[in-house]
């Protein structure tokens, strides 16, 4: 199968994007694998399939899979992309467009300059449906991890993240205790985990250890949610700047009840074609 696509990423959290409406598409894990993969592949942190909706009031569908050839819900960089990405390809001329995705619905607002602004929802916060092992809602939980115990925001954004509050992301032990949650059995179906420093109540810093990914650049998702779990707990306005290693998301939460919109750039890196 010889395959088009595009490279893209948002902050450097980085995509293969698939057009699956204007070419004929099969991907089996092995295949994603294959494409995810940097040193044999082209290499990325998740591919991006675009298909025709399902629903007939809906612009498009999209699928997401991490390179280790799981399907996830959602991700707000990839969501970015897929705005530029469709535009780009001609496949749409809406700077307003409607997507299908496992997680819902999205509404993506492309503007100028590559910033894209995206309507992610109003956040999850009932513990059964993160999903998270909980008796009742909370701002913070405490979760035990090898003996030691974090309180820790749980909250889904379509995804579920685990949300930590730290001193200095930059001596923050985010690859070794972002593993140990991001397995944890209190979270069902695995979790994205931020590690979140408060600068002011407009500004904060945020490192993101990605479900099936490990340590990303930028993760959309994941800024969300550190938004939505400091605001519960009164740490921050209803504006944040968060700087990722990547770049800087604003994300706009009046709070509970109320849709999460995040707005950053996307960039299209090259056009290709591999043989699979």
């Amino acid at each position: 199968m010889r395959l088009k696509f595009t490279k893209m990423h948002g902050l450097g959290n980085d995509f293969v994007m698939v057009d699956a409406i204007t070419q004929r598409v099969k991907l089996s894990p092995e295949k994603i694998r294959a494409l995810g993969d940097r040193h044999t592949g082209i290499g990325c942190d998740q591919i991006l399939v675009v298909e025709a909706p399902r629903n007939p009031d809906m612009d498009f569908r999209y699928r997401i899979y991490n390179a280790d050839g799981s399907e996830v819900e959602n991700c707000g960089n990839g969501a970015r992309c897929f705005a530029r990405f469709v535009r780009d390809r001609r496949l749409t001329s809406k700077d307003s467009i409607l997507v299908e995705t496992a997680a819902g619905i999205l509404q993506l607002n492309v503007q100028d300059r590559d910033q894209v602004s995206v309507d992610m929802g109003a956040p999850i916060l009932e513990p059964q449906e993160i999903p998270f092992d909980a008796d009742i809602q909370a701002e913070t939980y405490p979760l035990d991890v090898g003996g030691e115990v974090y309180n820790v925001g749980a909250v889904s954004m379509g995804n579920p993240h685990a949300v930590l509050l730290v001193e200095d992301v930059d001596t923050a032990p985010v690859d070794a205790l972002g593993a140990a949650i991001e397995c944890h059995p209190r979270f069902p179906q695995k979790v994205n985990v931020g590690f979140l420093q408060i600068e002011d109540r407009t500004r904060a810093r945020l490192r993101v250890f990605e479900r099936g990914v490990g340590e990303t650049r930028a993760c959309g998702t994941g800024a969300c949610a550190a938004m939505v779990s400091a605001r519960l707990r009164d740490l921050v306005d209803e504006e944040l700047q968060i700087q990722l290693p990547g770049g800087t998301l604003t994300i706009h939460w009046p709070g509970p009840g109320e849709p999460v919109t995040m707005t950053g750039p996307a960039t299209a890196v090259y056009h290709g074609q591999i043989v699979l």
